[in-house]
């Protein structure tokens, strides 16, 4: 019997545990504090007066969310954060495959000056005065198209892109030229279904960061109507605490009644993140490419 190769099978099933162990304990320490958050949204303001960690609601409320959903206008703020988290990535991503499309062609004039002020906008910016009064001169303010044209580039996903296309094989354009499609019918055709992979990518973070945005409604929007889901969960907290500084001298009951409408606001942001996920993970998965060119 070969020792070697018993003690390097053996090292092989000791690592191989290890990594099993680590995963599980990752797993842990992030599931536990979800599962908790989740569970602490479904339990009464006693319940969670009392502290310590819950696993399971002892006191099963909806209370939390009935104070979220009182609010008339809080589906008018789901239909704007939708609404601009939809068009927003997808304009964001056409727009970023089409520069990175561009600047991925050696042979387009003055592409490394571009591609230098690109980069610097990566580093430098106006600074939150200056683009207020962009956005102001533009007639962005109070309107629905501030969250769309301000974040339709990104050079870093520009960059992302523009080197995915680069590896398409040259033969796959040349095949396509050869047949008389233009550059529109390259892309559209060749180039977008390939770059599926690195587009999913972009799509997830974007469609997370518009989701989450915050600042520009903070900024430029005064018009409720123009709310996002964000800027309304963050009125409904306010009010909350207001009200029960107004209604409750005891401090602990002010801390555990808007602890509540917080949990529950994290799980309503959180849960369109949570669903849009898997369904683009599937996506992230290279190799699209493999076998798409034999020479």
């Amino acid at each position: 019997m070969n020792t070697k190769a018993v003690r390097g099978d053996w090292d092989s099933r000791v690592f191989d545990a290890v990594n099993i162990c680590l995963l599980v304990v990752i797993t842990i320490l992030i599931v536990v504090p979800l599962w908790n958050v989740i569970v602490s949204s479904f339990s009464s303001g006693r319940a969670l007066a009392e502290g310590g960690f819950i696993f399971w609601p002892t006191e099963f409320s909806f209370e939390n969310y009935r104070a979220v959903f009182r609010d008339s206008t809080i589906w008018q703020s789901f239909f704007i954060s939708v609404s601009k988290t939809v068009i927003g990535v997808v304009t964001h991503v056409f727009f970023c495959a089409m520069v990175g499309y561009a600047l991925s062609k050696s042979k387009l004039r003055g592409r490394k000056f571009y591609v230098a002020l690109g980069v610097i906008t990566m580093f430098f910016s106006g600074g939150m005065i200056p683009t207020y009064l962009l956005i102001k001169s533009l007639g962005l303010l109070n309107s629905f198209w501030v969250y769309i044209i301000p974040a339709l580039l990104s050079f870093y996903d520009v960059i992302v892109l523009m080197n995915f296309f680069r590896n398409v094989p040259d033969s796959l354009e040349e095949s396509a030229k050869i047949d008389g499609a233009g550059d529109w019918r390259i892309f559209l055709s060749i180039f977008i279904p390939l770059s599926m992979p690195a587009m999913a990518t972009i799509v997830l973070f974007n469609g997370v960061g518009q989701w989450n945005d915050f600042m520009t409604t903070k900024l430029y929007v005064t018009d409720q109507w123009l709310y996002p889901l964000q800027m309304k969960l963050y009125e409904i907290i306010v009010q909350s605490q207001t009200q029960s500084m107004q209604n409750v001298g005891g401090s602990a009951v002010i801390e555990t009644a808007t602890k509540g409408v917080q949990l529950a606001t994290i799980v309503i942001t959180t849960l369109p993140i949570v669903v849009m996920y898997p369904i683009l993970q599937r996506y992230f998965i290279s190799g699209m490419m493999l076998g798409a060119v034999k020479e």
